[in-house]
């Protein structure tokens, strides 16, 4: 199942054209921040596939009957361009556990290139709610190894996979090489990838926009 959330009208679309936007992008704390939003508008409409359980809570006049999370997810990200959507979960699902993979492109050629992955801290994910984010799924190799290299602590219940923008050629990597019960979430779904594997018009290398660029 994927959501294109981009394809309704609300502010979210405001946060998403500023990411694009290559003169708001000139400010790092701007671009994270609407990094966050993103993450926190797909936080709330991805809840809303989660299961609850009714508790009840003391008010200072009475109880009141509230359906609360039964599970808290891990939230997993892909370093460094990763981060400031991992934030945004975490605001939302603010008790949850978090796992971190590097994992990063080595190209043999301009346009060929294999995905390393260098570095994980993961707590346990078996039978829990695993949320991996990455601003842009571009081919989708990334996202496939980090999943794969998470099945070394534990096998998921449920897998949602949380993106900025996306080609459409990395969702159908996505749902070829991995089980159909996960369920994509993107802000975006753009219709060009370059033979470099860069999305057009994407927004450009969201690591480098958040945090500087890499020598």
């Amino acid at each position: 199942m994927v959501y294109n959330l981009g394809q309704s009208t609300s502010i979210f679309n405001t946060f998403l054209g500023e990411l694009r936007d290559c003169t708001v992008q000139t400010d790092p704390m701007r671009f994270r921040r609407n990094l966050e939003r993103v993450a926190e508008v797909l936080a709330y409409e991805l809840s809303k596939q989660m299961d609850y359980q009714v508790e009840l809570v003391t008010t200072p006049l009475g109880e009141a009957e509230v359906p609360v999370l039964k599970q808290q997810p891990v939230l997993a990200t892909i370093l460094r361009a990763g981060l400031p959507m991992h934030q945004g979960l975490l605001n939302y699902f603010d008790r949850a556990e978090s796992a971190f993979v590097s994992a990063y492109r080595k190209h043999t050629t301009a346009e060929d290139f294999d995905i390393h992955v260098e570095y994980l801290a993961s707590p346990s994910i078996d039978g829990k709610t695993l949320i991996i984010s990455d601003p842009m799924l571009a081919t989708g190799s990334s996202m496939v190894m980090v999943y794969k290299a998470l099945l070394k602590q534990g096998k998921p219940s449920k897998v949602h996979i949380v993106a900025a923008i996306a080609a459409p050629e990395a969702i159908e990597f996505v749902k070829k090489h991995l089980p159909d019960t996960i369920t994509i979430w993107v802000g975006a779904i753009d219709k060009e990838l370059t033979a470099q594997s860069y999305i057009v018009p994407g927004l450009g290398d969201a690591g480098d926009l958040a945090y500087g660029v890499k020598c």
